[in-house]
């Protein structure tokens, strides 16, 4: 049997759990043109690679553009010529757009959530500039299991990200492909790959009730380091 280093072992975890969540859950069809948002984040610009790979080496055929919204209002920053040649470097167009909005027309929702929805909107409006009939988020497993817990716990509601959304009113659909990737692998591939970080975070990125869902969640792995997949088996039907 052949011996491999920790780092081919992790590309070959990533790969291995990629190449399933986008098989698994149907993401990509021939002739797809997908956008990626690139926030600028470990786990876009993972995407970023891990998509433009896949397009040149595996069947079905698609093509990429990656996108980055500036939210005006927001005083955070991103390095956009990093993020430009990032994009380029995986073979793909890359595009920057820029939003905000105005927090005072609702004080019932937190920055994180109006910031969210409108960088989300300005991706649905570039991606019909674009001609692309699908959208992929940078959410990985971590991600998709805190939103559960939140919605438990907040909304009483079970429910969270499924991997794929079809998205009528926008004539899209929204594509998770990190969806069964591990939060801890994207955080050793962006150390193995040197991602450079945003030039200035966000800085309501602490004070979110998922800072506080990330905690809980590694707290429930550490009584039982099961739990991940546990709370996974138990979406089954609502992440279809």
């Amino acid at each position: 049997m052949p011996s491999y280093t920790s780092q081919q072992q992790l590309l070959r975890r990533i790969n291995r759990r990629f190449a399933k969540g986008v098989v698994e859950y149907g993401l990509i069809e021939e002739g797809d043109r997908i956008l990626i948002g690139l926030s600028g984040g470990k786990d876009s610009l993972a995407l970023v690679e891990l998509l433009g790979q896949r397009a040149r080496i595996h069947k079905p055929r698609f093509t990429v553009v990656a996108a980055h919204v500036v939210m005006k209002n927001i005083p955070y920053q991103s390095d956009l010529d990093y993020l430009r040649s990032h994009a380029q470097a995986h073979g793909m167009e890359f595009v920057v757009v820029e939003t905000g909005f105005d927090a005072s027309t609702d004080a019932r929702k937190s920055p994180c959530f109006l910031c969210s929805w409108n960088r989300r909107k300005a991706l649905f409006t570039v991606a019909k500039a674009q001609g692309c009939n699908k959208l992929a988020l940078g959410h990985h497993n971590d991600d998709i299991i805190e939103t559960l817990l939140m919605n438990l716990t907040f909304q009483g509601a079970f429910s969270t990200m499924p991997p794929r959304l079809v998205m009528k009113k926008f004539a899209l659909t929204l594509i998770r492909p990190l969806c069964l990737v591990h939060e801890a692998d994207l955080v050793e591939l962006a150390a193995l790959r040197g991602y450079h970080q945003q030039t200035k975070h966000c800085p309501y990125e602490q004070q979110s009730h998922r800072s506080q869902m990330k905690a809980l969640f590694h707290r429930l792995e550490e009584m039982n380091p099961e739990a991940r997949y546990s709370l996974w088996g138990s979406m089954r039907e609502i992440i279809r």
